[in-house]
């Protein structure tokens, strides 16, 4: 998710949910997003809860970029 402060100054949410119980497993803020941090936050939640057995991504912003 992209989104501005009260200052213009833009910055990247990452979210992360269980699809089936709606539970919010992380969230990542940060100026910029890249792959690396991506990757940190699954291997953190695989550590703890274990290989999920799909993810599914769901890219607003690429999904946005298509419709325009």
């Amino acid at each position: 998710m992209h989104c501005r402060t009260h200052d213009e100054k833009a910055f990247r949410t990452l979210n992360i949910l269980d699809e089936h119980t709606r539970e919010c497993l992380a969230i990542r803020v940060k100026r910029k997003l890249n792959s690396t941090d991506v990757i940190d936050v699954l291997t953190d939640l695989s550590i703890l809860r274990g290989v999920p057995a799909y993810i599914r991504s769901d890219n607003v912003l690429c999904r946005e970029k298509i419709a325009a």
